[in-house]
């Protein structure tokens, strides 16, 4: 007997080895699914990740490491032909091992659902109505048709039905006339009528029903190059210069200011790639961007491209798999991070718009990958590959690695059309809120330059990082403050529901009416979130026309698109939103923009928090004055007078970067160092205290002083676990492999310990 390793989706290490039958060996090869048996009663789908490999004591049962191991037999082989294709098994190999994660994890994220089960998949199905074959005959129809006088309204629906086979034009109907395929939904909307009068002809063996598998998948319109639009002076300079740089390097780095036609290039590259007979991969870091950008590469490559993320349903996803995997597949594939994992034959480019983006990275649940250094890695796979990062604000490892020459290196510091970047005013509001002239979050200037510009028939945008009513509410009387059960967090109001709401556990209750401690009914609202935002507005602004974008208003799959296609249109004219609405949009008559309150980011407890900041405020200042005349972007804090500040105001970020620089380097920070947390979870705050100390002891035997911790987390007990951090910084040329090799080994040496069988650990390469 052969055996092949398997991955199964379990959080484990390493492979499943099983025996292949013989009936089945010669289906068995790398990147089909099988279906294998795990323990005493259950079966999973699994993936070949290799086959024949060699056992060493090849029989039923052998004895490795002093065990007895039994290998059972795979069921059944469920492909044809692999659905992972060599690349994408080798991707999974690397994030495996550069994230330290189980491959399993892997195999969890990449596959839509309905591969990771035997019968997760249904074909959608139609129904049809094609005429019997009785009737395939003039006169024996028309026989039929006469005979049926007193049922006008299936003698109705039949004429319909013949109109719709093309049995009119062709001016009578044989054995061997050919009819357009009708389905009964077309029939019945053209006549207005019922299931019940067709299912009457069905009845009468006059007309036949059958079902047909159709795709899910919109077929769109063909592809128009000519919709391209010509790219100006200072675009084409920046698209020669990018396949110069492309010839040297695998990756380059397209710096262009916000609004400077970076996407106009894009389009232009992928045309060349598409040319070269290549595929190409888009990336975006949210889904809300796709809806923009989806209609102007549908204008040009129209059923070449095809849409890949998380709100399409899995049926879909796994449709759009099987077409990559077909010899028809899309050319394009536009999509947010899982579209990394897609199947290519021939990929030549990949885009990774907006490569600062945290929403990159994925944090929970494992594997905790970073969407752009994976795409890297799969790009290097294909020969002749390249990569174009696309950003107006560099994240500091890709403006590091181009400044040193890894990395190609573009600049764009024009706006297309030479349109100003906009005029930023800083309003220190700690001196407005002392002299009393705020108005809520809004300092006078905003709320003056909102009204001009609404006033003027134009559009402005509010940044407020924080969704909810308020970030907590609090008992005036005795200050009790409600904080979820489960983790370190206080509740946040979300008044529109009237509920308290966990952003970690997804824990809810009610309002409370008094306060549990003094019985006080002073209960209030501290902060502001979007909704209280919107709230104030409404009451300044009655007029106006407000929409707001943050998680609670676009978890469908649709709301992204309406939101944004209101505020395109112009049926809503003031926009409130969080992060969401930095992240590259377009829109003509924005004309101010309100940060409402910087210091929310500056004063966050993480290394990284005045260079997400600056990316934040320069994104979402973009957003104004992009067509006509130059934006306004009233920046409110009670620090004016912090670097960073000053830095926004410039839209200098080549300072920011040499100060950020000098900083990281004397801290030991990326881009000079690389970060690994190690995370510990447990239920007993007694146990996860033991085993950091007891780990972080053992990690500094290995590393020394580059081990920091354990210490805890901002927020240290999420869903019932306490949480522990240690914090490695290696410095970059170190032995990768062996770090990696080093953690294990003495995480394997304390897990021996039963007191810790309970415990959690997890690691997070290069976090963000």
């Amino acid at each position: 007997m052969t055996y092949a390793n398997i991955i199964l989706p379990l959080p484990l290490e390493g492979f499943f080895t099983y025996g292949v039958p013989d009936a089945l060996a010669s289906r068995v090869t790398a990147g089909v699914r099988v279906s294998v048996p795990l323990g005493k009663s259950k079966t999973y789908v699994g993936i070949v990740a290799g086959y024949p490999v060699n056992i060493p004591n090849p029989s039923e049962e052998s004895i490795v490491g002093g065990k007895k191991i039994t290998y059972k037999n795979i069921i059944d082989v469920l492909d044809n032909a692999p659905v992972l294709l060599p690349q994408q098994l080798k991707l999974w190999h690397w994030i495996a091992d550069y994230y330290m994660s189980p491959i399993g994890d892997v195999y969890k994220a990449a596959l839509p659902s309905g591969l990771k089960e035997e019968c997760g998949y249904r074909p959608r199905t139609e129904l049809y109505i094609r005429l019997a074959d009785n009737f395939r005959h003039d006169r024996t129809l028309t026989l039929m048709i006469d005979s049926m006088k007193r049922a006008a309204k299936q003698v109705e629906v039949l004429m319909a039905y013949l109109q719709l086979a093309g049995v009119d034009e062709m001016g009578g109907i044989t054995p061997d006339t050919v009819l357009r395929e009708v389905t009964r939904e077309e029939l019945m909307n053209v006549t207005h009528t019922s299931v019940a009068v067709v299912r009457a002809l069905q009845d009468r063996k006059i007309l036949v029903t059958y079902e047909k598998e159709v795709g899910r998948l919109n077929d769109g319109e063909p592809p128009h190059p000519e919709n391209m639009k010509p790219l100006n002076d200072a675009q084409t300079e920046a698209y020669n210069h990018v396949l110069l740089q492309m010839m040297g390097h695998p990756v380059t780095l397209l710096h262009g200011v916000t609004s400077s036609g970076k996407t106009e290039i894009y389009i232009h590259l992928i045309q060349k790639a598409l040319n070269e007979h290549k595929q190409v991969l888009y990336l975006l870091p949210e889904i809300a961007l796709t809806v923009q950008i989806t209609e102007r590469l549908k204008a040009v490559f129209g059923s070449r491209l095809g849409i890949y993320h998380s709100k399409y349903s899995d049926a879909e996803r796994v449709e759009i798999w099987q077409k990559q995997l077909s010899a028809t597949p899309y050319d394009v594939i536009l999509g947010a991070r899982s579209a990394v994992f897609l199947p290519f034959h021939r990929l030549g480019l990949v885009i990774i718009d907006e490569e600062h983006e945290q929403s990159f990275k994925q944090q929970d649940p494992a594997p905790r990958y970073h969407a752009r250094s994976a795409a890297i890695v799969l790009a290097r796979m294909y020969p002749g590959a390249k990569t174009l990062l696309g950003t107006a604000t560099p994240s500091m490892e890709s403006y590091y690695n181009a400044k040193q020459g890894k990395y190609g290196l573009v600049e764009l510091t024009r706006r297309y059309k030479n349109i100003q970047l906009p005029a930023i005013e800083v309003v220190d509001i700690k001196d407005l809120y002392r002299r009393k002239m705020m108005t809520g979050p809004f300092s006078p200037r905003l709320l003056s330059a909102v009204r001009e510009a609404l006033g003027r028939g134009e559009q402005a945008i509010l940044f407020q990082n924080r969704r909810g009513f308020a970030p907590m509410v609090e008992c005036r009387q005795c200050g009790w403050v409600p904080k979820c059960p489960d983790c370190d967090v206080s509740l946040t109001h979300h008044k529109n529901m009237n509920y308290l709401s966990c952003h970690y556990c997804g824990y809810t209750m009610k309002v409370p009416e008094v306060c549990p401690c003094c019985e006080s009914n002073d209960i209030r609202g501290r902060g502001y979130g979007t909704e209280k935002i919107e709230d104030e507005v409404r009451n300044i602004f009655p007029d106006a026309r407000i929409a707001r974008m943050d998680l609670d208003t676009t978890r469908t799959r649709n709301a992204y698109e309406r939101l944004i296609n209101d505020f395109s249109q112009g049926r809503s004219n003031l926009l409130i939103g969080t992060q969401m609405i930095s992240k590259g949009l377009d829109f003509d008559k924005v004309s101010v923009v309100g940060i409402l309150n910087a210091d929310s980011m500056l004063n966050y407890p993480d290394f990284r928090a005045y260079e997400q900041s600056f990316m934040m405020m320069s994104q979402v200042s973009g957003r104004a004055g992009r067509k006509g005349r130059q934006g306004l972007v009233i920046l409110q804090t009670k620090s004016p007078e912090l670097p960073v500040i000053q830095q926004v105001m410039r839209n200098d970020y080549q300072s920011f970067y040499s100060d950020l620089l000098t900083e990281r380097r004397e801290f030991h920070y990326p881009p000079f160092h690389r970060l690994v947390y190690v995370y510990l979870k447990h239920r007993d705050e007694n146990t996860v205290n033991t085993a950091g100390l007891e780990l972080g002891s053992r990690l500094r035997e290995i590393f020394g002083t580059r081990v920091l911790g354990p210490d805890k987390p901002s927020v240290a007990r999420v869903k019932t676990l306490n949480i522990r951090k240690i914090m490695l910084k290696l410095e970059n040329g170190i032995d990768y492999p062996r770090v990696r090799q080093y953690l294990r080994s003495a995480l394997d040496a304390m897990l021996k310990d039963k007191r810790y069988g309970a415990l959690q650990v997890y690691y997070d390469v290069d976090p963000l």
